[in-house]
């Protein structure tokens, strides 16, 4: 059994609802001038891309993903994870999920040109109506893009958590079972429902006395504000999911994603265990997922 797995049956264990589950993903950076080992990148995607969701989605079901600069299917997600320069100025080449829905949309799919990196970085992307970028746009022409200008997406931009510079090599996404190598992760993502989130805050504390601040936004959820953050901050981060985590890889309408450094998904193992007695966790309206709550 994994170190992953073996902590996570703890954390269950001790909430003390039979058939609970915590969708769970785990995260590795290989970055600068560190190769992925070869059972790493044998579970890179061949002849489609993946968005940074969708990845962490599937990893949670059990389908590991590596993540390079090639079969990445969202460019905000290649600047968030550091596999691409922000300020880039050529697009990034080949069939991208994210780009593919703006050109599904475009009037004139045979000229249409996806937008850069630096398009995105420069708030143009997300604000494509203020921009007068009818092709960045995902709905159609009324579309009213993702903020009101282009001044309040390069602010929003400007709050996105990325590695910088761009020296990342591969992300792998993985699930709890993964025992093909002895591998820790970086950070773990956690989908979750509110009233588990507030049972996993308790064991936290409990352990540390420490309060968790979350910083969110309305886009780049799961790239910057669950995994990047956590990684650069070595805090952890809650955040609702983004238009992509909810249209694209289509993550359920009552779950809310935690994202932790591996330090943290340990301490709270052991803060669930610990304090078990003092947060009966069973008892809390709506923690068994088998019955339906009315309000």
């Amino acid at each position: 059994m994994s170190k992953i797995n073996a902590l996570y049956n703890q954390i269950i264990e001790n909430m003390g609802v039979p058939g609970l589950s915590l969708p769970l993903s785990a995260v590795k950076f290989y970055r600068k001038e560190e190769t992925p080992p070869d059972i790493v990148s044998s579970y890179t995607p061949s002849g489609l891309t993946l968005t940074s969701c969708q990845a962490a989605k599937q990893a949670s079901l059990g389908d590991n993903v590596c993540l390079t600069k090639n079969n990445i299917g969202c460019i905000a997600a290649a600047i968030t994870f550091g596999l691409v320069d922000e300020n880039q100025e050529s697009p990034m080449q080949g069939s991208r999920v994210y780009t593919d829905i703006m050109k599904d949309q475009s009037k004139n799919k045979g000229e249409f040109s996806p937008p850069s990196p630096k398009d995105f970085t420069e708030g143009f992307v997300y604000a494509c109506k203020d921009a007068n970028k009818p092709d960045f746009a995902l709905f159609g022409k009324d579309d009213s893009g993702r903020y009101n200008s282009v001044e309040t997406a390069k602010k929003a931009v400007e709050g996105m958590m990325a590695i910088k510079p761009a020296d990342t090599n591969a992300v792998f996404l993985y699930s709890r079972e993964f025992d093909e190598l002895d591998l820790e992760p970086d950070v773990i993502v956690l989908s979750v429902r509110p009233v588990e989130l507030a049972r996993l805050i308790q064991a936290y504390q409990y352990i540390t006395g420490e309060r968790v601040n979350s910083s969110m936004g309305g886009l780049r959820v799961v790239n910057s504000d669950l995994i990047v953050r956590p990684y650069l901050t070595g805090k952890i981060n809650i955040s609702t999911y983004c238009l992509g985590a909810r249209l694209i890889a289509q993550y359920n309408a009552d779950r809310l994603g935690i994202g932790m450094p591996f330090k943290d998904f340990q301490i709270i193992a052991r803060g669930m265990e610990e304090s078990r007695t003092g947060f009966p966790f069973h008892l809390y309206p709506g923690s068994d997922e088998s019955v339906t709550e009315e309000y």
